[in-house]
């Protein structure tokens, strides 16, 4: 089952929104939800490791 990074982000966000208040629960609680959000953009926006095909080449050509 893969991860819907894209639902996540969105979620958190909206929690994001309804913490306004200036008490300290509402401030860690918003400094902790950016650092999910973060981290929830990089693993949607990760890409996989590309294969690279080497295709071979005489020394001469390297030059």
């Amino acid at each position: 089952m893969q991860s819907d990074h894209a639902a996540a982000r969105i979620h958190l966000e909206r929690a994001l929104e309804q913490l306004q208040g200036d008490d300290k629960v509402s401030v860690q609680a918003r400094q902790a939800l950016d650092l999910l959000i973060e981290a929830v953009v990089v693993a949607q926006h990760r890409r996989k490791p590309a294969k690279v095909v080497w295709f071979p080449t005489s020394r001469t050509a390297r030059r």
